[in-house]
């Protein structure tokens, strides 16, 4: 047990902080957290959940709360709505981090929970800050109390939970989805601690030009936290009542951190966008998407591993050459490696975006794998299955064969499919790009192949 308590610390062992949500009301707090919003009124942005008549601002009025999931990126409110529910809610208000605390804490506000429940009939909201940090055996440890109404769970996660919440907890809490916040928003946001002389710096005769509040709000990608991050940064930069210029916002806002998590939803939402571009013949898409990929850190392997399936898929024999291409690209970038290397990959993504399309070799194997997969007995026609022994010879194997080199136009007037199958065709070429040549090809041998069946009756 002493193991335990040291792997997950109880509030016991150290400073309360509300779950690991700091006190805005200390002058030491960041500036993001001295001015998180106090009510629905102040917040900002997510308008179709808080706005008049919205689900949740609904729920909170009328104090009707069930169990909710609070899915957004980082600095769109997640946690501020929770703060916001506490100072209206009837209910207690008890929020944990599965950042810093574990199960042995959950177990104590359940039991707690259940107490107050019992005493006074007195509800409890457990606001649980980034639950997919716990593993899918320890949000069991939620379900069976949210089954039973011991407490209503309210989960914040930055997360696609259909990936990261138990279904279990799904099916029994409320999704709500956060959207970045506006740049209008954004800027609001500083504007307002530029002007805050309580919470913010408005006793400090900071001036900030429009072109760095431009920045700031444009740099923050939706996230309110950045942004006032990066005043502040900026505001000890110049000092007491210097002059923040754009300048010095860039310096504080450094490097740009991509959103993008490289096992999680953003990266097959990335990876989807750069293959439709692709395949939408949009160059500048491909580049975009390739870029942001690259950026975020994904690996550039697996981006050349994709521009090798979008050849053949989204391409195939409509340009030959594409799947050289992406070859290339990838044994370019093996050979340079990052950064010279990534100019192949790009080179290969607008080689792929401006060829003729086709996905008919796809389809073709598709089918013929279906087909593969309902006559798994099919027996190989006895002319075209190999002979190498005399017994072999004398069961029919190879007899009537006749090789393709030796008939006129290197073509024999043979089957090659099981008698089942018949004439069926698998792959029918597109009239784009090189696939054209090959219909021409095609019709042309299969005329020849009719004409030689009405010559055999």
């Amino acid at each position: 047990m002493k193991e335990e308590l040291e792997l997950f610390p109880t509030p016991e062992s150290k400073p309360l902080q509300r779950g690991g949500i700091a006190d805005e009301n200390s002058p030491a707090a960041p500036l993001a957290t001295r001015m998180r919003p106090r009510n629905l009124d102040e917040f900002l942005g997510q308008e179709h959940l808080v706005g008049p008549g919205r689900i949740l601002r609904e729920m909170i009025e009328r104090d009707e709360l069930g169990s909710l999931i609070f899915w957004g990126p980082p600095g769109s409110g997640k946690t501020t709505l929770a703060r916001i529910i506490a100072d209206r809610t009837d209910a207690a208000f008890t929020p944990f981090s599965a950042v810093t605390e574990g199960v042995p804490r959950v177990r104590q506000i359940i039991a707690e929970a259940g107490e107050r429940l019992s005493a006074t009939g007195r509800r409890t909201i457990l606001f649980c800050d980034e639950i997919h940090r716990f593993n899918k055996s320890q949000q069991d440890a939620f379900l069976p109390h949210v089954e039973a109404g011991t407490v209503i769970l309210i989960g914040a996660t930055t997360e696609n939970p259909s990936f990261e919440v138990i279904s279990a907890l799904l099916s029994r809490s409320r999704v709500l989805v956060l959207e970045p916040l506006s740049e209008e928003d954004v800027r609001v946001i500083c504007e307002r601690a530029l002007a805050d002389e309580e919470r913010g710096l408005g006793g400090s005769r900071l001036r900030v030009d429009d072109d760095a509040l431009d920045l700031l709000a444009r740099a923050a990608d939706g996230d309110a936290r950045r942004a006032l991050s990066a005043l502040e940064v900026a505001a000890s930069i110049v000092g007491g009542a210097g002059s923040v210029t754009a300048r010095v916002a860039a310096e504080a806002l450094q490097k740009r951190f991509a959103h993008y998590d490289k096992s999680g939803e953003e990266h097959y939402n990335l990876i989807s966008a750069l293959h439709k571009a692709v395949r939408g013949s949009d160059p500048d898409g491909a580049l975009y998407w390739l870029a942001r990929m690259l950026d975020g850190g994904e690996d550039p392997l697996y981006i050349c591993r994709r521009l090798i399936r979008m050849a053949t898929e989204d391409v195939g024999l409509a340009d030959p050459r594409a799947l050289w291409i992406a070859n290339a690209a990838k044994d370019a970038y093996h050979f340079l490696g990052s950064p010279e290397g990534e100019l192949a990959l790009a080179e290969a993504a607008v080689y792929l975006a401006t060829a003729p399309k086709s996905n008919r070799i796809y389809k073709a194997f598709g089918s013929a794998s279906s087909a593969a997969r309902e006559t798994p007995g099919e027996p190989v026609p006895l002319h075209i299955r190999n002979a190498p022994t005399r017994l072999m010879k004398d069961l029919g194997y190879g007899a009537g064969y006749k090789y393709d080199h030796d008939e006129p136009d290197a073509l024999a007037q043979q089957e090659y499919l099981p008698d089942s199958l018949g004439e069926r065709r698998f792959y029918e070429p597109s009239g784009r790009g090189f696939e054209a040549e090959i219909a021409k090809r095609l019709e042309a041998w299969s005329a020849k192949r009719r004409a030689a069946r009405r010559e055999r009756g």
